[in-house]
């Protein structure tokens, strides 16, 4: 061995220990930042005063997993804003947990700060609201003015109370796409469809400039599906005669001009509140029920974040069942890969699947549904992970909330039950592939494209390239394998003919409560429901613990993402980043479709995807311009 050579290997074996030793005086050093950020922020566990009111101020939109990053989550807190978005299982266990709570003499529901939410979600909120109330406990709403979907969750109080200057707006739903084929047709792209659904509409918005005649139809059975459930429970709960609320929306200018135009007024001969009161009043008559804080001079009382932080405290300290009843949540699009909080992914809601499937601890799975589907491949990764699960001998129940639709109801087609809410949307079970190609842009700006290939089909996929015929028969081909596939796999789950699936199935949209006349869903009821259900498959009892399962990060990702999230919280404190300006949250939702578009990325290019954004009326947005000083 030469001099040289002896050189180089001494010197990269001394290269590498120097490297390794970086790395881990590199994390060191992250761990040490680490624990004195988390040390600067720590908050003790709360201590609750003998009577309190539990005060519920949901912010932002509610949700089965939190979607946003650390980042933005930190910095809307900082910012002083509300947060983007409140677990909805935290909402409901801090519920049930003050119902049989001997310090918490009521709860105070403030959905002022509350987004546009799936009604399914409010229902199940609402549920809760009136199992705590049938304790004999009082619940108190209070508020500026309700929107259509903050009006839902107040309704389910026994009291509402609204300001004197304030209003109810009440607008029923409505389903309004933007259709592209103008800008499409002038840009002189062509958008290659292939599908198969005559109500899978997802690419009508490029080859059509008006909503089909088919999509009206299907869009209109499950509009009113929901409206007519937003109608019973409000009325129920404030025991209104049928028709009230549609007579309050279609009746409102008239009514309005007859009270000079006093909304809050009309709220109350309405019968929709129970009294026009200023928060200050309500809370001044709250001192005399719970006591007061000297502190704040306002009642006794403590937030849910508190509350909670009080109540899995205490929960760490008492012995639990070794039977425990796993909760997967499969909330947003589903996506090839590894996906974070707030999409599904194939691979890692797969391992997470197969990871209680070898956990003894677990009985029964209860798959949490909250998606519009996407990529085909995907959802088929996760499919085989529940046919695993009962191949195991381990129950799996779904429980659907907002949205379970294409893709989403093809990871639910295979459990042993499925539970829907009555305004669930579902079905769209349909396959779609869309190819854009720009060769006619192109040309308008004088670009051509020429050359050779070795076959007819060779260069054919290519996008400055029209798509030849032999390629677009193959592709077709490969959407009608994909939808016959998913017939049989709705078929084989739910015991039906294939033929019997396809005369419902077709991309049509369902409302959860025809979804279950039609045999899709088993049971109309919650995730309690269903986690019951598969308590009882797997003889559990009603002794049994509910573990969350999630995707395991590795100890670098969370430090990462903690570090990231405090250190962020306190840069924008200190003014070093600016907060978020009003025009990006406007503009969000448009980019967060945009992106949405972009990350479907399925190997055969097949989605099962359904764009049915549920409507819960007017934006807080479009709201607040009603509601500004008179």
């Amino acid at each position: 061995m030469s001099l040289r050579s002896s050189l180089s290997g001494l010197f990269g074996l001394v290269w590498r220990i120097l490297d390794g030793i970086r790395k881990a005086l590199h994390l060191a050093l992250l761990l040490i930042i680490f624990g004195f950020v988390l040390a600067l922020l720590h908050e003790a566990v709360p201590k609750l005063p003998g009577t309190a009111a539990l005060v519920l101020a949901p912010e932002g939109a509610l949700v089965e997993e939190l979607s946003t990053d650390a980042v933005r989550r930190a910095i809307g807190q900082a910012s002083g804003g509300p947060s983007p978005e409140t677990l909805l299982p935290d909402v409901l266990e801090s519920i049930a947990a003050a119902k049989t709570d001997s310090r918490i003499k009521l709860i105070v529901l403030d959905v002022g700060s509350l987004d546009a939410s799936g009604l399914s979600k409010l229902q199940e909120i609402g549920a809760a609201l009136r199992d705590f109330r049938a304790s004999g406990k009082r619940v108190v709403a209070v508020g500026d003015y309700f929107d259509q979907g903050r009006y839902y969750l107040a309704a389910q109080a026994g009291e509402v109370y609204l300001d004197p200057l304030g209003l109810v707006y009440i607008d029923g739903f409505s389903y309004y796409r933007m259709f592209l084929k103008g800008a499409v047709d002038k840009l002189a792209v062509d958008i290659n469809v292939f599908k198969v659904g005559t109500y899978k509409s997802f690419t009508d918005q490029f080859s059509r400039s008006d909503m089909s005649p088919t999509e009206r139809e299907e869009s209109s059975v499950w509009l009113n599906a929901l409206w007519n459930a937003y109608q019973q429970d409000v009325t129920r709960a404030r025991s209104l005669p049928a028709g009230a609320l549609n007579d309050y929306v279609t009746q409102a200018p008239a009514a309005l001009a007859a009270v000079n135009g006093d909304a809050a007024k009309l709220a109350l001969q309405r019968g929709l509140v129970t009294a026009l009161k200023s928060r200050r009043q309500v809370a001044d008559e709250l001192k005399t029920l719970v006591g007061e804080d000297s502190s704040s001079h306002s009642f006794n009382q403590v937030s849910m974040h508190e509350y909670l932080s009080v109540v899995r405290t205490k929960k760490k300290f008492k012995s639990g069942s070794d039977a425990h009843v796993g909760i997967v949540v499969a909330a947003g699009d589903i996506m090839d890969g590894h996906q974070g909080p707030g999409a599904v992914g194939g691979e890692s809601t797969s391992e997470v699947l197969r990871d209680a499937r070898y956990d003894e601890s677990i009985k029964a799975v209860v798959l949490r549904v909250d998606s519009p589907g996407g990529s085909m491949f995907a959802s088929e990764q996760i499919l085989r992970e529940v046919q695993n699960l009962r191949k195991a001998g381990k129950p799996v129940v779904v429980s659907m909330s907002s949205y379970a639709a294409s893709g989403g109801y093809y990871i639910a087609a295979a459990a042993n039950q499925i539970y829907a809410s009555p305004t669930t949307i579902t079905g769209s079970i349909g396959v779609f592939a869309v190819i854009p190609t720009f060769q006619r842009t192109l040309e308008k700006f004088g670009v051509t494209v020429d050359g050779v290939g070795t076959t007819p089909m060779a260069g054919d996929l290519r996008l400055d390239r029209a798509i030849g015929e032999n390629s677009r028969k193959l592709l077709q081909l490969g959407v009608e394998n994909a939808y016959s596939l998913f017939l049989q796999r709705v078929a084989d789950g739910r015991k039906k003919s294939v033929d019997e699936v396809d005369r419902i199935a077709q991309g049509r949209v369902w409302a959860g409560v025809d979804a279950q006349r039609l045999g899709l869903v088993d049971h109309l009821g919650g995730l309690k429901d269903a986690s019951d259900a598969a308590a009882k498959l797997a003889d559990l009892g009603s002794d049994y613990d509910v573990e969350y399962l999630h995707p395991d990060l590795t100890l670098r990702e969370e430090l990462l993402t903690q570090l990231r999230s405090e250190t962020t919280r306190l840069a924008v404190k200190a003014g070093l980043i600016p907060a978020v300006s009003p025009l990006a949250q406007a503009l969000d939702p448009l980019l967060a479709q945009a992106r949405k578009i972009s990350r479907l990325q399925d190997p055969r290019g097949l989605y099962a995807y359904c764009w049915c954004q549920e409507p819960i009326g007017s934006s807080a947005t479009a709201f607040k311009a009603l509601t500004s000083p008179r």
